[in-house]
C-alpha cells in the first residue's frame, strides 16, 4: 500500500511539473523558462525536478507531448468525437463529428495564443535533427504519426469527392505539415503573418471548386 501510495504521489508530482512547465513556457517562452523557475513553481529544487526527468531536454520533450494531447482535444472540441488518432477514423465518424481538413486549423489558431510553445517546438525540432538529442525519437514518431493521420483523412475526403481526385494523400500530408512548421518559424520572426489564413488558403487549393 505504501509503495502504491508513493508511486501515485510521484505520478501526481510529475504531472504537476509538466503542467507548470507548460504554463511557464507558454507565458515566458522557451528562452525565459529556466529549470529554476519551473522548480520553484512546484516547490522543488532543480535536482528535485530532475528526479522525475532525466534532463531539462527530456522535460521539454514531455511538455511537447502534453501540448500534442491538448491540440488533439482542441481538434475534437465542439463535437462528439473522442480524442483519437486520425488514422482510426472512417468517413461516417468524420461526418458525425463535423471533421474536415479545415478542422486541423484549430490547433494552429490556439498556438498563436501561446508563442512560447511555438518557440519551444521550433527550437527542439531543429535540435532533434541530431540523432543523439533527447527529442529525436519524439519528432520521428510525431512526423510519422501525423503524416499517416493526415494522409488517411485526405484519402477519405478525396474518395468522397470533397477534395480533388488527383491528390496524392501522403504528398499532401507532407506539404501541409511542412507548411505548418515553416509558418510557425516565420511567425516567430514576424507575428503579423496570419498562420491560420495561410493554412486555409492552401487547403482551398485542394478542394474541387478551389482557386484555379
Amino acid at each position: 500500500m505504501t509503495q502504491r501510495g508513493t508511486y501515485a504521489k510521484g505520478v501526481a508530482k510529475r504531472e504537476e511539473i509538466l503542467a507548470s512547465a507548460l504554463e511557464i513556457i507558454a507565458a515566458n517562452g522557451f528562452s525565459g523558462a529556466s529549470l529554476q523557475e519551473i522548480a520553484q513553481a512546484v516547490g522543488l529544487s532543480k535536482a528535485g525536478v530532475l528526479h522525475y526527468f532525466e534532463s531539462k531536454e527530456e522535460l521539454f520533450v514531455e511538455v511537447l507531448r502534453r501540448r500534442d494531447t491538448l491540440d488533439r482535444a482542441e481538434t475534437a472540441a465542439g463535437s462528439d468525437l473522442e480524442v483519437r488518432e486520425l488514422e482510426s477514423l472512417d468517413l461516417e465518424t468524420l461526418d458525425r463529428a463535423g471533421i474536415t481538413l479545415r478542422t486541423l486549423v484549430a490547433p494552429i489558431r490556439h498556438n498563436v495564443e501561446v508563442p512560447g510553445l511555438i518557440q519551444l517546438y521550433a527550437r527542439l525540432a531543429a535540435e532533434a535533427t541530431d540523432p543523439d538529442h533527447a527529442a529525436h525519437d519524439y519528432f520521428i514518431a510525431r512526423y510519422a504519426g501525423s503524416t499517416a493521420g493526415v494522409a488517411h483523412l485526405v484519402s477519405l475526403l478525396r474518395d468522397a469527392g470533397r477534395l480533388r481526385a488527383d491528390l496524392d494523400p501522403e504528398a499532401v500530408a507532407d506539404m501541409l505539415l511542412a507548411l505548418a512548421d515553416g509558418l510557425q518559424t516565420r511567425w516567430l520572426m514576424d507575428p503579423q503573418i496570419d498562420m491560420p489564413a495561410r493554412i486555409e488558403a492552401f487547403i482551398s487549393l485542394l478542394e474541387p471548386n478551389g482557386p484555379d
